[in-house]
């Protein structure tokens, strides 16, 4: 049943698409993985969170392969809980694209994330955080400035994430990347980064290809990993803007979207 396995690349975002609605991963989907990896797949998680926000999911799952963490920006080994690759935000550059940016559409919420393998995430007055990932607040905005920077995360108070995502670009895409991760994370990430560099580069390291490449995500941020892979599923709870440059629609990651994917794939059915 395993021997035709299609693809030699499993690349597949966290929040939305591999963890449930609860943070876990199902029975289910582990298993399909772990199937998958006996004909052969390799397994990259690709997510917008930095290594320290993802590093215990990781040991959770017993994951021990390489992770493209920030949003492309850091090539993670989990086996050996080391940092393969780090590219930062030019700070310089990065507040002019701030300026920028409230110059378009007013005062903005701040949270960033630091360079490393225990870089924290600070967190602004306003700044909403999703869940009850570990933070650090600040109140001066000399402080965000203070060390080298994965991302930048932005909020407004008015503006809908689409809307704040769009006017972001308008404003400083010539300076930053802007990528819209989830709910309430609109983030600015160095010029030109995507997932889709990072994934490149971890799948260089295993000698893999865009060819050899099914990839799932949720997000419009996934977006570039889509166009890099030969394959790509969005979740059935996925970002419209994903879905339409999806190859395919699969259930969503409450429904073990991504098992429904690979057991049809490994029953020969492509």
């Amino acid at each position: 049943m395993t021997t035709g396995f299609p693809y030699g690349l499993i690349a597949t975002d966290l929040d939305g698409t591999l963890l449930r609605s609860d943070g876990s991963v199902s029975r289910r989907t582990r298993d399909a993985l772990a199937t998958a990896a006996a004909a052969g797949a390799a397994h990259i998680v690709v997510t917008g969170r930095a290594v320290p926000w993802t590093q215990h999911i990781l040991d959770d799952l017993g994951y021990r392969g390489l992770a493209v963490c920030g949003q492309g920006a850091q090539v993670y080994d989990a086996g050996e809980h080391r940092l393969l690759t780090s590219v930062t935000l030019d700070r310089p550059l990065a507040g002019v694209a701030l300026a920028k940016i409230e110059a378009e559409v007013g005062p903005l919420f701040l949270a960033a994330s630091r360079s490393g393998l225990d870089g924290e995430v600070l967190v602004g007055p306003g700044y909403a955080v999703n869940g009850s990932l570990p933070s650090t607040p600040f109140t001066d905005v000399a402080d965000l400035w203070a060390a080298p920077l994965t991302k930048i995360y932005i909020q407004h108070p008015e503006l809908s994430d689409d809307e704040l995502a769009e006017a972001a670009r308008r404003a400083a895409g010539g300076f930053v990347t802007v990528a819209m991760a989830g709910e309430g994370v609109v983030e600015l990430l160095p010029l030109g980064l995507t997932k889709a560099t990072g994934l490149s580069v971890a799948a260089r390291r295993l000698g893999l290809k865009p060819a050899d490449t099914i990839a799932f995500g949720d997000m419009p941020n996934d977006i570039p990993m889509f166009g890099w892979a030969a394959h790509g599923v969005a979740m059935a709870n996925a970002h419209q803007e994903l879905k339409a440059v999806a190859h395919e629609v699969t259930s969503s990651n409450d429904e073990d979207g991504i098992a429904v994917v690979l057991e049809r794939l490994l029953n020969g059915d492509n």
